[in-house]
């Protein structure tokens, strides 16, 4: 029987032959699939998120679609409409594109406000109401929202707590030398994403998440976590610390980095190996701390300053 961590290492493999160097970003989006959490992927256009995001809906046998966010762009485009039929003379459910399993919400800080919300709503409660009729979302379902951090003009920023919402922010990053050079070999006479097959079921996904809940967490890995989280609601530069929300997305992503390398328990490392990611945007940093130093390098420094516990063969 094929153990998770052979089925996540023939994703990233998978990936590999489609995205250059981008090991650890299928990992930790992994980490949010089979919990059930959202990301939110920050980089220039043509770093790979598209790719990730159909590449991961292949591998999964899932159904993707994509929303191409603009201004004009209405809450019902989102979430579906009751059209008039003219023919049948009655109105009819014309569910909208969140009705997938991974949906792209590409340059999400493109679209106002009340759009940025009805999406946001979704995510959160997994159903949408359409004229007093409510529907649930597929399972499992993950969002993968996008944004463009160089460009300003025409957008509308994502407040904070918005951002909260998403259990994830990634970079997708360049590739090296070495790794764009492997790109234009794999490209060169075909598209290898329509060579990706499925790795996982619908069904498997449902049932990780279910056991991603069982991964134990031991006392002092949980002081740990909460000894970070503390530390960010009292540092100096930080205005607005880490909410409780986020206290909860930063234990289930530890718990998470556990499942997907095949382990019952979490350890510091995999607490390590999260936290920039659960946490950086979830900071706000005051006028001081903006002038002084970014989100990552504040969180970098609190990592430092916590003493990072010894894991016991008891404590397991």
């Amino acid at each position: 029987m094929m153990t998770i961590v052979n089925q996540v290492n023939l994703v990233k493999n998978a990936i590999a032959g489609v995205l250059t160097g981008k090991d650890k970003l299928v990992e930790l989006t992994m980490i949010a699939l089979v919990n059930k959490g959202h990301l939110l992927l920050e980089d220039v256009p043509g770093t790979g998120k598209t790719v990730l995001a159909k590449s991961l809906a292949r591998l999964i046998d899932g159904e993707f679609k994509r929303i191409q966010f603009t201004p004009d762009i209405l809450p019902a485009d989102i979430t579906g409409i009751q059209f008039f039929h003219p023919k049948h003379q009655e109105f009819e459910m014309r569910p909208g594109p969140v009705m997938t399993n991974i949906l792209l919400a590409d340059e999400i800080n493109r679209a106002t406000p009340r759009a940025q919300s009805s999406l946001l709503e979704v995510m959160e409660e997994r159903q949408v109401t359409i004229d007093g009729e409510t529907l649930k979302l597929p399972a499992p379902f993950l969002v993968i929202a996008t944004q463009n951090p160089i460009e300003s003009h025409g957008t509308f920023p994502l407040p904070e707590a918005q951002l909260d919402r998403f259990f994830m922010k990634l970079p997708s990053g360049y590739p090296d030398f070495d790794q764009e050079k492997d790109m234009l070999h794999m490209y060169r006479a075909q598209n290898p994403q329509e060579l990706l097959e499925p790795v996982f079921t619908l069904e498997d996904i449902i049932k990780m998440q279910e056991e991603v809940q069982q991964i134990f967490v031991s006392d002092e890995i949980e002081n740990y976590l909460l000894s970070i989280v503390h530390a960010t609601r009292q540092h100096e530069f930080i205005e607005n610390g880490v909410s409780p929300r986020g206290t909860l997305a930063f234990m289930k992503a530890a718990q998470g980095a556990a499942y997907v390398n095949g382990r019952t328990f979490v350890t510091p490392d995999d607490v390590q190996l999260v936290a920039p990611h659960v946490l950086s945007h979830r900071l706000v940093l005051s006028m001081e701390g903006t002038m002084r130093k970014t989100k990552e390098q504040v969180l970098k420094d609190i990592l430092e300053s916590i003493d990072v516990p010894v894991e016991s063969e008891a404590g397991r």
